[in-house]
C-alpha cells in the first residue's frame, strides 16, 4: 500500500511521489532515471518499506504525474535543485538512491550545490564518465517514437521488447499505461515531456568535470551499484569513480544491464538493504 505525496520543486513546479512504510521510519528517497517514473521502484520500495524504512519514490519534473516545465528547464541543475527542495520538505535526514539521471541529480545536489543534504548517497549504474555509445543508445530509444507515438499499447510493448532483448518479452500489461499518454489524435506517446530530450543537454559543457568535482567532494557514505552488463558504465568507469570516492562501497550485480532494478530486483534489494541497514540499523 502506498500514499501519493505532493512536493514543490525549486521553481514552484508540483512534483508527485508515492510513499510506502511507516511515516516515522528512516526516509529513503528513490529517484528514477530519464524516461522512467516512480513506478520503476515499486517492488524495491515495498521491500525497503517492509524493513521499517519510509520509502518515497519521486516522479522527476516532466515525468509521470509531476508537472511539465513550460520553459523547458530540464538541465541537470534544475533536477538537482528540485531534489534539494524536496529533501527540505521531508522530515528526517534521508538516504538517497538514484538511478541514472536520478543518480546524477543526487550527485550534483550533494557534491556541488548543498553538501550535507543526505545521510547517504547510492548511485545505480551511473558515474561521471559514461560511455558515449551507451548514452546514444538510451537517448536514441527515447527520441525514436517521441513525435509520432504508437498506434496502440501493443506497438509500444514491442518497441520495449526490442530494446531489452535480454528480458522475457511481455505484452501490454496494465503497468504500461503509466508510461504512455493518449493524445487527441488517438495515438499513444511516452508520458514524459518531449522538451526533456533537448533540455537535459542544455548544460553539457564541462559536465563530466563538474560531476567528477562533485564526486571528489563527497564526504558521506556512498554506494555505487553497477549492472555487470551495463552499456553505460564500464568496469573502468566504475574503478575511476572509486578513485574519486575511495570510501565508497561497490557492488557489481551479475545478470543486469543499465536497468539494474528492473533486471534483478531481488538481488538489488538485498544489496541496497545491506547498505542501508548498516547505516540505520534501528529502522
Amino acid at each position: 500500500m502506498s500514499n501519493t505525496l505532493s512536493f514543490v520543486g525549486h521553481d514552484g513546479l508540483e512534483l508527485k511521489a508515492a510513499s510506502s512504510g511507516p511515516a516515522e521510519g528512516t526516509p529513503v528517497l528513490l529517484v528514477h532515471g530519464g524516461g522512467q517514473t516512480r513506478r520503476a521502484w515499486r517492488r524495491a520500495a515495498e521491500a525497503i518499506a517492509a524493513e521499517g524504512f519510509h520509502a518515497i519514490a519521486l516522479d522527476l519534473r516532466g515525468h509521470g504525474e509531476s508537472a511539465w516545465c513550460g520553459k523547458g528547464d530540464y538541465a541537470l541543475s534544475h533536477f538537482a535543485k528540485d531534489i534539494i527542495a524536496v529533501t527540505a520538505q521531508i522530515q528526517g535526514r534521508l538516504h538517497y538512491v538514484g538511478a541514472s539521471l536520478g543518480g546524477l541529480s543526487g550527485l550534483i545536489a550533494e557534491g556541488d550545490l548543498n553538501s550535507g543534504v543526505f545521510a547517504s548517497l547510492t548511485l545505480v549504474d551511473i558515474t561521471p564518465n559514461m560511455s558515449p555509445d551507451g548514452v546514444a543508445r538510451i537517448t536514441g530509444f527515447m527520441a525514436q517514437h517521441m513525435e509520432e507515438g504508437f498506434a496502440s499499447p501493443e506497438d509500444a510493448a514491442n518497441v520495449i521488447a526490442a530494446y531489452t532483448p535480454h528480458r522475457e518479452k511481455r505484452g501490454p500489461s496494465d503497468s504500461l499505461k503509466h508510461y504512455l499518454r493518449l493524445g487527441v489524435d488517438g495515438r499513444y506517446r511516452w508520458h514524459w515531456d518531449p522538451a526533456f530530450i533537448t533540455g537535459i543537454d542544455a548544460d553539457t559543457s564541462g559536465a563530466t568535470e563538474r560531476l567528477e568535482d562533485a564526486a571528489r567532494a563527497l564526504r558521506l557514505p556512498v554506494h555505487l551499484v553497477r549492472g555487470q552488463s551495463s552499456d553505460l558504465v564500464s568496469p573502468e568507469a566504475a574503478q575511476d569513480f572509486l578513485k574519486l570516492v575511495p570510501h565508497a562501497r561497490y557492488d557489481d550485480i551479475a545478470g543486469t544491464g543499465h536497468m539494474v532494478v528492473g533486471d534483478r530486483n531481488d538481488v538489488f534489494c538485498d544489496v541496497i538493504l545491506g547498505f542501508l541497514k548498516e547505516l540505520a540499523p534501528t529502522a
